[in-house]
C-alpha cells in the first residue's frame, strides 16, 4: 500500500487540472446517468441512484487482511501470522476522540455531505492555486475509503496498486460511482467504521486497532485526545509524521488535527490547547509477525499448518484461492499441539545436539488412535538468518510440505514393517533361520508385483560384525536388527507383500513418489520422514488400526464461520494379533536389546533402532499405547556427514547408533510428554520362540542339524552353540548407499 495518500505533491498546474478534472466529471455524471437534482449539484442524494448497477460486496464489507492466530490444542497462542497487521474492531470499540480527530482532518464536513463534497472541491481549489501548491485535498472520506478498498485488493502486486490508484478519468468515474452507492447503502457510521479499519497507519500497522497496539500498547478503545489526534495525523503521510523516527514533524502534525478539532466544535479550544502541551507519549509494541515468534520451537509447527491451509482443498478449490484466504487472514487455527509434548520435544531436540553441530536432529510425537500431531521439534531453529543457524527446512516432513527432497532413510527401523508382512501371511514368530553374517541371495527369488525380478544380480546382505552368525528367530532378530534374517523373512513373505504392508501403514517416501519395488525395502534403503515413522508405529500402539496424521482441530473465519478441517481417516491395516506380537517383540529391543538406553521404566514401551550405510542416518522410533515418537539424526544438508570420529552436542562419538544417540533424545522426549499421564499396558500376547520347538527336539523350518549346534551357549541366548557378544548391538544397515540397488550388504552399527 502507498506510504503517501494518492493526490500528494502535485504541481499547481497539476492541481488544478485535477479539481478541474473532478468537477468536469461531476457535469459527465449529470449529463449521463440519471441523478436527482437535490443539494450540491445533484450529488448529495440520499434516494436511489438510477442507472448504476449493483455495489459490489467487496466496498460493502472489504475482505480485510488481518491476523491470523494459530493456536495450540488447549487453546494457548503459538503464533500470529499475517501479511498485514490489522484487527477489524467495531466503531463501538474506537475511542470517540479518534473517531472526531479522523473527521476532522480528513474530511470535516463528512456528515453534511454525499459522496462529493463539491463545496469543498471549489474550497481547496482556490487554497492550492492562492497557495502555489498543495494546501489542502478534495477527496471526501467515502472516496478515500473506496480508493482504499481497490488497494486493498490489489495486495503487494505493483501493477495492481498502480491500476487501484491511477489518476484517470475512467478511474474517477467509478471511484464516484462506488462512493455514491456506499454513502446510500453503508450510511455514515459504517463508512466510518470501514475507513479507521482500512486505512495504513505506518510501522506496518494498518487499521487503527493495530496502530493503537503499535504505537501505545493499548486498545483503540482507550485512546486519549492526545493520542487519537497523533494516529489521525499520520494517514496523510505515514513516513513523514511517523512518531517513531520524527518526533517533530509528528508533533507538529499532531498539534494541527488538535486546532482542527476545536476550529469545528469537536472539542473546546482549552481541551485542545492542552493536549497540545502534552508531549508526545509512545509505547510502542514491536510487530510479532510469522512463525518464527512461534513458542517452544513450534515454528516448523506453525510451518506445517500454513502449507496446509495453502495446499488442501478444504480451504479453497484453487491455488489461488487458498493463498489469498492465507493472505486475507483473519483466521483462528486451533491445532493439535500439545503443549506439554509439544516443550518436552523441543527440550529433548536441544538435550544432546548444538544448532551449529555438522548434524542436525528432529523429534515428531504423534497419537496413537487420533493421528493427531502432537510436537514437531529440531535442533536447528526456525528462522532465515544462517548466521544464527536458523534454517526453514522442516526435516520432519515430506518435500511437499516443506522438507529436504527426498526425506532420510530409515535403516532398521522398517524391519517391523517386514515383520508385521510375515506375521500376516502365517509365517510364525518363531521362524528361524541360520544364517551366516554375510549371505547373497538370488535376484529372481524378489519379484515386483508384477511378477518381474526386482533386478539381474544377486543381493549381497551382511550384518554389523562377523560374529553375528548363526540362528535367529524374529523375536531375536528384531532385537539384535539381523540384516541377514530380514533379507531372509523379506524373501519368504514376498516383496509385494512387504511394500503392501508398508502402504497400509502409512510408510511414504519423502519425495512423494510411489514406493520403489526394490529387496532392499526391508533394511530401510528407501528414503521417508520422522511424521510417516511416528505414524507408522502409531499403528503398531493402536493395535493395528492406522491414522492418517492431521495437525488441525477447527479453523474458523473472521466472525466466527467454521471451515470444515481435515480429518483422520482411520483404516486397519493389520489384525490387532499382529501388531499385539509386533509390540511384545519390540519390547524386547528396549529391554534388552539395542534400544536399552532409550527404555523407560514406569510403563509399557517398545521400538526400534535404525542406521544407514556409513552412519550417515541414526534413529530411534519408539512407543507406548497412548505416544508415538519418531526421532532422526543426520545431516540437513548437501553434503551427508558419516557420524564416526565425530563430535556432537559436545560430546565425542566414535560410531552414532540408534540407540546411542537419537535413543536418549526420545527418552527425554517421552518422559517429558508422558509426565502424570495415565500408564496403559501393552495386551499381553504370548509370542512363540524358536527355542520351544528345538525343546519339543523339532527342527525350525526344516533346518537339518549342523555341526556346533549343540556348543553351551551364554543363558540368555535362545539359541545353543550361537555366541552373542555382549557389547554387540547388532547390525541394521540399509543395504545400499544410494536406496535402489539391492548388491550391497548394510554394514552399519544400531
Amino acid at each position: 500500500m502507498p506510504k503517501k495518500r494518492s493526490g500528494g505533491g502535485l504541481t499547481t498546474t497539476q492541481q488544478a487540472a485535477k479539481f478541474l478534472g473532478v468537477a468536469a466529471l461531476s457535469g459527465v455524471v449529470l449529463a449521463g446517468i440519471a441523478l436527482p437534482a437535490a443539494g450540491a449539484l445533484g450529488l448529495a442524494a440520499k434516494g436511489t441512484v438510477d442507472g448504476f448497477d449493483e455495489i459490489p460486496a467487496n466496498l460493502k464489507t472489504p475482505p480485510l487482511s488481518q491476523r491470523t492466530k494459530i493456536l495450540d490444542s488447549k487453546g494457548g497462542l503459538i503464533a500470529t501470522v499475517y501479511s498485514r497487521d490489522r484487527t477489524v474492531v467495531p466503531l463501538t470499540s474506537i475511542s470517540p476522540y479518534m473517531q472526531n480527530a479522523i473527521v476532522a482532518i480528513e474530511d470535516a464536513r463528512f456528515y453534511e455531505h454525499g459522496a462529493v463534497d463539491l463545496k469543498g472541491i471549489l474550497r481547496a481549489l482556490n487554497r492550492n492555486v492562492q497557495a502555489g501548491g498543495t494546501a489542502e485535498g478534495a477527496s471526501t472520506l467515502t472516496q478515500q475509503y473506496v480508493k482504499n478498498v481497490f488497494v486493498e485488493e490489489a495486495g503487494d502486486d505493483p501493477a495492481k496498486v498502480a491500476e487501484a490508484t491511477q489518476q484517470t478519468l475512467g478511474r474517477k468515474v467509478q471511484e464516484l460511482k462506488y462512493a455514491i452507492q456506499v454513502e446510500e447503502e453503508l450510511g455514515k457510521r459504517k463508512i466510518l467504521e470501514n475507513y479507521l479499519n482500512i486505512t495504513f497507519f505506518g510501522q506496518q500497522a494498518y487499521g487503527v486497532e493495530a496502530a493503537s497496539q503499535r504505537y501505545f500498547s493499548k486498545s483503540a478503545k482507550d485512546l486519549k485526545l492526545e493520542e487519537a489526534a497523533l494516529l489521525a495525523g499520520i494517514v496523510q503521510s505515514p513516513s513523514r509524521y511517523d512518531p517513531i523516527n520524527d518526533t517533530e514533524e509528528a508533533t507538529k502534525r499532531r498539534n494541527t488535527v488538535l486546532q482542527r478539532m476545536a476550529d469545528i466544535g469537536k472539542v473546546s479550544q482549552a481541551q485542545a490547547d492542552k493536549a497540545k502541551e502534552t508531549p508526545i507519549k509512545l509505547k510502542v509494541k514491536r510487530p510479532q509477525n510469522g512463525c518464527i515468534t512461534a513458542v517452544s520451537g513450534a515454528g516448523f509447527f506453525c510451518d506445517y499448518v500454513s502449507k496446509i491451509v495453502k495446499s488442501d482443498p478444504a480451504f479453497g478449490k484453487t491455488a489461488k484461492d487458498r493463498a489469498k484466504l492465507w493472505a486475507t487472514g483473519g483466521l483462528t487455527i486451533k491445532t493439535t499441539l500439545d503443549p506439554r509434548s509439544q516443550a518436552a520435544s523441543n527440550e529433548a531436540a536441544v538435550s544432546r545436539i548444538n544448532k551449529d553441530d555438522k548434524v542436525a536432529d528432529a523429534v515428531v510425537q504423534v497419537q496413537p488412535g487420533t493421528g493427531r500431531i502432537l510436537a514437531m521439534a529440531q535442533s536447528r531453529p526456525y528462522g532465515l538468518d544462517p548466521a544464527k543457524h536458523q534454517t526453514m527446512l522442516n526435516l520432519s516432513v515430506d518435500h511437499a510440505m516443506g522438507g529436504s527432497y527426498a526425506g532420510f532413510q530409515v535403516g532398521s527401523t522398517f524391519k517391523p514393517i517386514t515383520a508385521a508382512a510375515a506375521l500376516e501371511k502365517g509365517i510364525s514368530p518363531a521362524q528361524s533361520f541360520d544364517t551366516p553374517s554375510k549371505i547373497s541371495l538370488p535376484a529372481d527369488s524378489f519379484r515386483t508385483c508384477a511378477g518381474a525380478p526386482t533386478d539381474d544380480k544377486p543381493w549381497s546382505v551382511q550384518n554389523e560384525t562377523e560374529t553375528e552368525k548363526g540362528m535367529f528367530d524374529m523375536t531375536s532378530a528384531l532385537g539384535k536388527s539381523i540384516n541377514t534374517y530380514f533379507a531372509k523373512l523379506e524373501q519368504k513373505t514376498g516383496l509385494c507383500e512387504t511394500l503392501a504392508m508398508a502402504k497400509k501403514v502409512g510408510y511414504e517416501r519423502g519425495d512423494n513418489k510411489p514406493l520403489w519395488e526394490v529387496a532392499n525395502t526391508t533394511l530401510g534403503g528407501q528414503e521417508s520422514t520422522p511424521l510417516a515413522m511416528a505414524s507408522v508405529y502409531a499403528t503398531f500402539a493402536n493395535r493395528g488400526t492406522y491414522c492418517t496424521p492431521v495437525a488441525l482441530l477447527s479453523v474458523t473465519k473472521p466472525g466466527g464461520k467454521p471451515i470444515d478441517v481435515p480429518k483422520s481417516q482411520c483404516k486397519r491395516a493389520m489384525s490387532e494379533h499382529t501388531a499385539d506380537t509386533i509390540n511384545q517383540m519390540l519390547k524386547g529391543v528396549v529391554e534388552d536389546g539395542t534400544g536399552t538406553q532409550a527404555g523407560l521404566s514406569d510403563r509399557d514401551n517398545a521400538g526400534k533402532t535404525g542406521t544407514t550405510d556409513e552412519r550417515k542416518n541414526a534413529w530411534f522410533v519408539g512407543y507406548t499405547p497412548n505416544l508415538s515418537t519418531a526421532v532422526w539424526v543426520g545431516s540437513d544438508g548437501a553434503h551427508q556427514n558419516k557420524m564416526t570420529n565425530i563430535v556432537i552436542g559436545g560430546q565425542y562419538y566414535d560410531k552414532v547408533c540408534g540407540g546411542c544417540l537419537p535413543g536418549p533424545i526420545w527418552k527425554t522426549a517421552m518422559t517429558g510428554a508422558l509426565s502424570s499421564s495415565e500408564t496403559p499396558s501393552f495386551n499381553p500376547v504370548d509370542v512363540p520362540r524358536a527355542k520351544e520347538k528345538e525343546d519339543k527336539g523339532k527342527k525350525p523350518d526344516g533346518d537339518k542339524k549342523k555341526p556346533g549346534d549343540d556348543k553351551p551357549g551364554d543363558d540368555n541366548n535362545p539359541f545353543p552353540g550361537i555366541s552373542i557378544p555382549p557389547d554387540v548391538l547388532g547390525g541394521n544397515g540399509n543395504g545400499n548407499g544410494h536406496g535402489r540397488g539391492q548388491n550391497n550388504g548394510g554394514t552399519n552399527g544400531p
